[in-house]
């Protein structure tokens, strides 16, 4: 090969060989932004390199032969210059996956293979001819459809990176100022050059001035780097931080006015757009937080909790005002750091409320095991010395029949306590189920009084019961009889003889089953009633002095609760007391959200 190097030769030699050994410097210093600007670099300088030497030859084929190196740059330059903007406009999301890079690469791969093989086609360039009119030889081109396909996609891909940053750039801080304007210059010069080659401005000849102009973009770009720290301030790793915050910032100038947030704090301002933040006064975006306005106007650093209303939700926020004011600053600004307390004091409302309950089960528990060591061992003790008493003929048979009624409701306590306990104790295992069904209200009502008839006449007490047939109910048939036999249970216990006990049930707005079981008896003060479900209460006698457990309305209430039902009651003392059970008519059914 024979070279006649030109001035304009050795400026693109050298200028391009010092552009491919600084791309390899610039590719191994970071990845992102940086790592594409080294292959933006890798591609000017390759076709710098390879056009000087175009430039320095003298035969059509040995320019022909620079030109199918130079398509490795040209090709390949305003892809890498995209993928940079990308980059750079904080847009990576689009070339995340190996697919979507190589869609973009499918035109550059094309348009080589098109340019090397263009002999045999002509689709690239139409002819190829040797120009003198210049002081030194040069290519004539006559473009076909591929070259023109290929320049409207270099257009299009310089002019969306251009928007990109353009976008980016407005809405970046004033300190970065002096990168973008260095970057949005050098995007400008390859436009100008290159739109004043095709249309013919061209007052070097042939000379494509295009590779001339992007050494200078590369230059400029690459004094940002060290002369205004590019990389090392990037805007884009700026707000990659603040976004990933989980924290919400806002930046307020001397008026007040919101002029940078991030994306955590645009959840406390409703119903608001992005583009209708900024510019806006702290008053206009929170009207009702009079102390946070009034904190920040009066220019008061600190810390501060609020309540912030928002159309969004209601949030506990901790507010952290700093308001600068340093040498440092051309102007003064206010910073504002809002901390979403809201989970935490929900967690602490939850913790405390476990701790509540907890207790609450462990002075149930001690409650139960003071119960089991002297209610259930007093009687148990009194049969079993009535019995030796039998045994060693100490008593008479007669003697046996006077403290039989006793012993038999020593008997029927002890059994009703142990009844209870094991319930309560079998409905607080992590394991124990329920069997829900659907099953006759009436029915199981019916049987439940009949059982308790022989001790209503023993006290001469009516029941009355008025639930109509076929009212079914979907619930733990077992548990709800448990529920309605302690209540009726407790009914004849606290009425005085000749009293009525009425058993009915109505429907309730709520899809469920209410059945009332209503007694005139002595009824219940307000603040044995206030404690009556959750175990504080104190078991008191019956009017013919039966004892109770205290246990019964715990074991109702747990049942109840555990079959998506509910129990209440309301009382008078001297009138009576109303039980009011609700139960589920139907199976709940939970929709997928």
């Amino acid at each position: 090969m024979e070279f006649t190097f030109n001035t304009y030769a050795l400026i693109l030699i050298v200028c391009g060989a010092l552009t491919l050994f600084l791309s390899y410097y610039v590719y191994k210093k970071e990845g992102g932004a940086v790592r594409w600007f080294g292959l933006m670099m890798l591609s000017n300088g390759i076709w710098s390199v390879a056009y000087g030497f175009e430039l320095a030859s003298s035969t059509l084929d040995q320019m022909k032969f620079f030109t199918n190196i130079e398509y490795l740059g040209i090709a390949t330059l305003p892809i890498n210059w995209f993928f940079f903007c990308v980059e750079l406009s904080g847009q990576s999301k689009w070339i995340k996956s190996n697919r979507n890079i190589a869609l973009f690469l499918i035109v550059p791969v094309i348009t080589i293979l098109l340019e090397w093989t263009n002999k045999y086609h002509h689709l690239h360039y139409k002819a190829l001819h040797l120009s003198l009119e210049s002081d030194f030889p040069m290519v004539a081109i006559e473009p076909g459809i591929s070259y023109r396909i290929f320049t409207a996609y270099f257009y299009i891909l310089l002019a969306i990176g251009g928007y990109l940053l353009l976008v980016k750039f407005r809405k970046a801080d004033a300190i970065y100022k002096k990168q973008n304007y260095s970057i949005l210059i050098a995007a400008l010069i390859p436009w100008i050059a290159n739109i004043s080659y095709l249309l013919g401005f061209r007052p070097l000849g042939n000379l494509d001035v295009t590779p001339f102009a992007f050494i200078t973009t590369i230059l400029l770009i690459f004094l940002g780097i060290y002369r205004f720290k590019l990389f090392d301030i990037l805007p884009v790793a700026r707000e990659k931080v603040l976004e990933l915050m989980q924290d919400g910032f806002m930046v307020l100038d001397k008026h007040n006015r919101v002029i940078d947030y991030n994306i955590a704090f645009k959840k406390y301002t409703g119903d608001l757009k992005s583009n209708e933040i900024i510019g806006r006064e702290i008053s206009e975006i929170f009207p009702g937080e009079t102390f946070l306005i009034k904190s920040i106007t009066e220019n008061r650093s600190g810390k501060s909790e609020l309540v912030l209303q928002t159309a969004t939700g209601t949030f506990d926020i901790e507010a952290d005002i700093r308001y600068l004011n340093e040498n440092k600053l051309n102007n003064e600004a206010t910073i504002v750091k809002f901390q979403d307390l809201t989970n935490l004091r929900h967690e602490a409302r939850k913790i405390k409320e476990q701790a509540d309950e907890l207790q609450e089960l462990n002075q149930l528990k001690d409650r139960i095991f003071s119960i089991i060591a002297h209610d259930l061992r007093g009687p148990l003790v009194n049969l079993s010395e009535v019995l030796k008493m039998i045994a060693n003929d100490v008593i008479s048979i007669d003697e046996f029949k006077d403290i039989l009624p006793t012993l038999s409701k020593d008997i029927l306590y002890t059994t009703d306590l142990l009844e209870n306990i094991l319930h309560w104790s079998r409905s607080q295992l992590k394991g124990y189920g329920i069997n829900k069904e659907y099953f006759d209200l009436k029915g199981m009502i019916i049987n439940e009084i009949d059982y308790h008839l022989p001790s209503a006449k023993a006290k001469d007490i009516t029941i009355i019961q008025d639930v109509f047939p076929g009212q079914g109910v979907y619930a733990d048939m077992l548990m709800i009889q448990i529920v309605v036999r302690n209540i009726l249970n407790n009914a004849i216990k606290f009425c005085n003889p000749g009293s009525t006990i009425e058993v009915y049930a109505t429907y309730s707005r709520d899809g469920h089953m209410v059945l009332c079981i209503k007694d005139n008896g002595i009824g219940m003060s307000p603040e044995f009633l206030a404690n009556l479900f959750d175990g504080k209460s104190v078991s008191s006698r019956g009017t013919m002095n039966e004892k109770g457990t205290g246990l019964g309305m715990v074991v109702c209430r747990e049942f109840m609760l555990r079959n998506d039902g509910d129990i209440s009651a309301t009382s008078t003392l001297g009138k009576g007391t109303t039980f009011y059970i609700s139960i589920p008519i139907e199976e709940k059914i939970l929709a997928d959200v």
